[in-house]
């Protein structure tokens, strides 16, 4: 429960406050016994204890019509009988008296974050398996494949980071459950969008950064990708950052300049990986030995050392890190099936270009024979990917691709593939019904040499259609189906 005074002394101290208005008139005195017992950004869900947050750009008056809570908070006063508190900025706005209404969750836990173009979802179910090993299973997890608040039910979160609102809530479940450590990807659009307004991260990892997520609903150059990416760096007590990627100088610089005790990998940092029957991190002196991982890859070695980095500084030792990560499953990344033929088929989240050129490059070294693709991208954002993936089709002339569908939304999916088409010379195959184009692969492979990628939606149930989740099968079923 909150009280409007609280909530109106909150908005002040962030110079967020404007006015309490009624049907057009203003008041300042308003009875500082009105208490709330329920937030909601959804109108529809509302009671005679919510206060209502009136935000995003689609948002319309006739939302307010039928609403059943006795005040809203909003940037616009909509004119109408209920009372609003008129802010400069809802979303701050949101976060901020979340974390009041939700006794402030975030201070109960230690939170580790990762940032990144890639990665970000492997280095998460790293970090949380080195940290179970640490606490005993108490870590919670918000990732773009599965959420869990209680580290034994595990479901698909709507965002890769949720909404502040959403997000207070999760954190004060963990909490309740007894959880000690949380472990979250933070994507560019949740500074972007004030979905972590106000909190600062004990560990924040910035692991790579290219192009990906600029167009007309997202970013619209990849400086302001950049930009709201690297606010993690100014939210966080420690910082891991890979010293290898785009841009790293003005990483190295910031963090000098702010004074945030900091650690680095690759490149020319002290922090390197070399070849061993599994993994041999050299380090400052912090970590050292051998450690083994389940997944093949380059960038999946760096998502490890980062991630042992980071929980190192949340107190891991070499032993939890060592079992950790040689315990850790990331649900659609890299999982292999095999045809009775013995052809592999690996189910992968790669959406963007560098995800699935990384992903491509270790399948190459792997197989000799057939390569085939399976691939779409998404509609109504993203559309930069799909000149990046037609690039790397054609770049790697083994490739065999069928295009297919991939959370099409209110796009055509035919014309998101011919777009992709586009920037490859030689032909491709289409087939919009994913689960039969996984079938077309596979029943495409002869012997062990030849290998399917399917790349995109990883875990994923369902497909984006028209603004809806529609339930979908599966890759990794539908590949279990024909194998």
């Amino acid at each position: 429960m909150i009280k409007l005074q609280q909530i109106l002394e909150i908005l002040k101290k962030d110079d967020n406050f404007r006015e309490i208005s009624a049907g057009g008139e203003y008041y300042f005195n308003w009875s500082s016994e009105v208490c709330f017992d329920e937030l909601s950004y959804d109108s529809r869900q509302t009671t005679a204890g919510t206060l209502f947050f009136a935000k995003g750009l689609n948002f319309k008056k006739e939302y307010l019509a039928d609403l059943k809570a006795p005040f809203y908070v909003s940037e616009f006063d909509y004119e109408v009988d209920v009372p609003a508190v008129i802010v400069t900025d809802v979303k701050r706005a949101m976060a901020l008296i979340a974390a009041a209404f939700y006794d402030f969750p975030q201070d109960k836990l230690k939170l580790l974050a990762l940032t990144g173009t890639k990665g970000k979802t492997t280095s998460a179910y790293f970090a949380k398996a080195i940290l179970d090993e640490m606490n005993g299973g108490k870590t919670a997890l918000l990732s773009t494949a599965q959420t869990t608040l209680d580290g034994k039910y595990y479901f698909k979160s709507e965002l890769t980071t949720p909404e502040s609102l959403d997000l207070l809530e999760m954190m004060a479940k963990a909490v309740d459950n007894g959880m000690s450590h949380l472990v979250m990807e933070v994507s560019s659009q949740a500074y972007k969008t004030e979905r972590v307004y106000g909190l600062t991260f004990d560990v924040g990892v910035f692991l790579n950064i290219s192009p990906d997520h600029i167009g007309p609903i997202e970013h619209p150059t990849l400086e302001d990708y950049f930009y709201c990416k690297r606010q993690l760096l100014r939210h966080s007590r420690y910082f891991v950052a890979n010293a290898e990627m785009n841009h790293f100088p003005i990483i190295k610089e910031e963090l000098t300049e702010r004074q945030i005790p900091h650690a680095f990998y690759g490149g020319a940092s002290q922090n390197v990986i070399t070849a061993s029957k599994g993994l041999h991190f050299v380090t400052d002196g912090d970590i050292s030995g051998d450690f083994v991982i389940r997944l093949l890859g380059r960038f999946n070695q760096e998502n490890a050392l980062a991630t042992a980095l980071a929980t190192k500084a949340l107190g891991a030792s070499d032993d939890h890190i060592r079992q950790g990560l040689a315990l850790a499953v990331v649900p659609g990344r890299m999982e292999l099936l095999t045809a009775k033929n013995g052809a592999h088929i690996y189910v992968d989240y790669a959406h963007n270009g560098i995800s699935l050129e990384n992903l491509v490059k270790v399948v190459e070294e792997h197989h000799k024979g057939k390569l085939l693709l399976v691939l779409g991208s998404t509609g109504n954002k993203g559309e930069s990917r799909r000149k990046d993936f037609g690039q790397v089709i054609e770049n790697h002339l083994r490739i065999e691709a069928i295009l297919t569908t991939d959370d099409s939304n209110r796009e055509n999916p035919r014309e998101i593939a011919d777009e992709i088409a586009h920037y490859i010379t030689r032909d491709v195959a289409f087939e919009m019904d994913r689960e039969l184009a996984i079938k077309m692969a596979i029943e495409a492979t002869e012997n062990a040499d030849d290998a399917v990628i399917i790349a995109g939606k990883g875990a994923d149930r369902f497909q984006l259609l028209n603004g809806k989740r529609e339930a979908y099968l599966g890759d990794r079923e539908a590949a279990e189906k024909y194998l």
